[in-house]
């Protein structure tokens, strides 16, 4: 978040646009009818079991990042669309080096033509916040990276939060709470881009010190472990598919797929536009919509917002402030690499 302060007398700028930034968040904050389900009925642990660790009531469960391991659960079943949710809250203090991802994928199934939509979660220094990124791949296509990233509007240490990926056959949504951060429509020129194979919910933690926070100048100092992110409330909804058959079982789930796209998540209200345009407005600071360098035509699904390019460099960051890093293969994921030039990752 910017802390810079312009005054007008005596009333700083800053927070009086973050209170109509707040207000508008509000608007569309009302909360979405979910059904939950424990932890055990949907999901299993996936590495360091040990650092896997349910709570008390079953509905939420911890995972740890020590000196010896990470840890991540994935969910039982493969599904063919659906709505992935969990509140998650992240871990405090120094977390330089830490990546915390909430995602689905197919990579374990499908190695070299794999389908991936992603949350990640990155840490930072004491006293600077978390960033995150989204990212979607289809068919293996991770050399055409389609990563945005943003800062929040709201410490993510304090609270939980809810974070929500809506994939259905026709669109995918990314939401923060109730508020939507990004949709990307499916359409014929995107092709096998456009994620379509079965695939599992993931969410891990772990020790990404080569890359995360200032292009990996910050690495995780475990003297501060373990660091714990929590989650709870999980939601998985949506037609478990076995990603072996060759022909979907499309008759078996067509009552499943339009009972998903008439839930009230699965469109974007005018309201909620609004407020999605607002918080890239405020909150993206790097775009491959807008990476010329990267690629001289935008791709297909890329929607091009004449206020909203100009500011950003050929570079697809801000003109004024942010950073996008280089990322690196790590545990069961694959990952595009990108330029390691800007040191404002901080």
């Amino acid at each position: 978040m910017d802390h810079m302060l312009r005054c007008v007398g005596t009333i700083p700028k800053l927070p009086f646009l973050l209170l109509l930034s707040l207000l508008l968040f509000s608007f569309v904050n009302a909360a979405f009818d979910l059904a939950t389900i424990p932890f055990n009925d949907g999901y299993s642990p996936l590495f360091g079991d040990s650092n896997v660790v349910p709570s008390a009531d079953g509905y939420g469960v911890q995972l740890l990042l020590d000196r010896f391991t990470g840890s991540g659960f994935i969910s039982s079943n493969m599904y063919q669309y659906g709505f992935f949710s969990a509140r998650i809250k992240l871990p405090s203090n120094y977390t330089a080096g830490i990546c915390v991802a909430f995602y689905t994928s197919n990579g374990d199934v499908f190695e070299k033509s794999h389908d991936e939509l992603d949350f990640e979660f990155l840490g930072n220094i004491a006293g600077k916040p978390w960033r995150f990124q989204t990212n979607l791949y289809g068919n293996g296509s991770t050399n055409r990276g389609r990563e945005e990233r943003y800062r929040l509007w709201f410490d993510p240490t304090k609270e939980y939060h809810r974070y929500s990926i809506l994939w259905t056959a026709k669109n995918i949504i990314f939401y923060i709470d109730e508020v939507p951060i990004r949709e990307v429509l499916r359409s014929e020129e995107m092709g096998a881009d456009y994620p379509s194979k079965p695939m599992s919910l993931y969410a891990t933690i772990w020790d990404a010190s080569n890359w995360a926070t200032s292009g990996g100048r910050y690495k995780v100092n475990y003297k501060y472990a373990p660091f714990v992110t929590a989650f709870k409330d999980l939601v998985l909804k949506g037609c478990t598919a076995d990603p072996i058959q060759e022909i979907s079982d499309l008759e078996g789930c067509s009552d499943q797929y339009a009972e998903l796209e008439a839930q009230d998540y699965a469109a974007v209200t005018p309201m909620r536009r609004l407020a999605m345009r607002r918080f890239r407005q405020r909150y993206m600071y790097y775009s491959y919509c807008y990476d010329t360098l990267r690629y001289s035509m935008p791709p297909p699904e890329c929607v091009i917002v004449p206020s909203e390019k100009q500011r950003f460099k050929e570079t697809g960051r801000l003109r004024f402030g942010g950073s996008h890093r280089r990322q690196s293969r790590r545990r069961g994921r694959t990952t595009t690499k990108m330029d390691n030039t800007d040191q404002g990752d901080i």
